[in-house]
């Protein structure tokens, strides 16, 4: 006869961590199913994107497909006026004349792409021979690049008495730095504080959208759209004039620069701490879209405003992408980002 006492078993545990501190208020929040990181924001994308290399098969396809599309429309059009000169003198003449007129914008509108594209490369120029004259230390050339400046913004209002008084203060320097810096500090400093500006308006309208339109993909587009805008503004104010082509080439430039230096990541310090800031960033996965999105067009803005500036950052310190965004979003996602 079996004599064991059946009864409840008691089987010790040896925790690792005590139990005593563990209650409802101290256990970690269950992630939502809907929370998603950020690291799918709408610039982080546009970016990867716009500086992925192009196939030279695509640009062949795209320009025959163009150039044959142009052809037969030119030909469809010649027919048709050739037609009604035939059967109706009146309406053919109408059509010629307007035919005519429609060459003639479309040939205004390539001059001035052409030209577009001539300010930006004069513009490149400058910056390189400025680049040039700063690592040889040659102070002629330093010279001849300021009063190069001088005769290019001699036309613009806000610096005409920078203009009208370079001269005289230019041939007191005696060094590349000096006549440089002296240039730099009258002439493009106020062009600055513009282009900043611009900056700044960007971010706040790319985080606004990102933040109250649900709409899929609507990031992308405020995205895209606010930062031509602001690159193309950017070239106007140091003297770009880009037009429709050249800002997409600035765009292009200007993103596949930060994705080859890495400054769109998310997990960065910069932006993991502009995305944390906020108390509303943690509460919604929109608006932490926003905050990240609204930071990376202070990113490009501040790459743009280098790649149109004539001279390089030297007697000025370079704006700084996060005192950008604290100036841009404070007040717009909180008292604090």
């Amino acid at each position: 006869m079996n004599d064991a006492k059946t009864g409840p078993v008691r089987i010790d545990l040896d925790l690792d961590a005590p139990t005593d501190d563990m209650s409802p208020s101290s256990a970690p929040p269950v992630p939502e199913a809907d929370q998603q990181p950020t690291d799918a924001a709408a610039m982080q994308r546009l970016a990867t994107m716009a500086a992925r290399p192009s196939s030279r098969l695509a640009r062949w396809f795209w320009g025959l497909l163009i150039s044959v599309i142009g052809f037969f429309i030119s030909l469809a059009a010649w027919n048709a006026i050739v037609g009604l000169l035939t059967s109706n003198a009146i309406l053919g003449a109408v059509a010629t004349v307007l035919l005519g007129a429609f060459v003639v914008v479309c040939a205004a509108i390539a001059l001035r792409e052409v030209s577009a594209f001539a300010r930006l490369s004069r513009l490149d120029r400058i910056q390189m021979a400025a680049a040039t004259a700063l690592a040889d230390h040659d102070l002629a050339h330093a010279r001849r690049i300021a009063t190069s400046l001088t005769t290019f913004y001699a036309t613009r209002p806000e610096l005409r008495w920078a203009c009208d008084a370079m001269p005289a203060r230019l041939a007191e320097t005696f060094d590349a730095d000096a006549a440089l810096g002296l240039a730099e500090m009258n002439l493009i400093a106020p062009l600055d504080r513009l282009a900043i500006q611009e900056v700044e308006a960007a971010a706040r309208r790319v985080a606004t959208v990102t933040a109250l339109v649900p709409l899929a993909l609507a990031d992308v587009v405020a995205a895209m759209t606010s930062n031509l805008a602001m690159i193309r503004r950017i070239a106007e104010v140091y003297g770009g004039r880009s037009g429709t082509l050249g800002t997409w080439r600035l765009l292009r430039a200007v993103l596949t620069h930060l994705v080859a230096t890495g400054a769109v990541a998310i997990g960065d310090d910069l932006i993991g701490s502009v995305a944390g800031g906020s108390v509303l960033s943690k509460l919604s996965r929109r608006f932490g879209e926003g905050v990240v999105n609204g930071a990376l067009t202070a990113r490009v803005g501040v790459a743009a405003i280098e790649v149109c500036r004539p001279l390089p950052f030297r007697a000025r310190p370079r704006p700084s992408v996060t005192g950008i965004v604290k100036r841009a979003l404070t007040g717009l996602f909180g008292d604090r980002v």
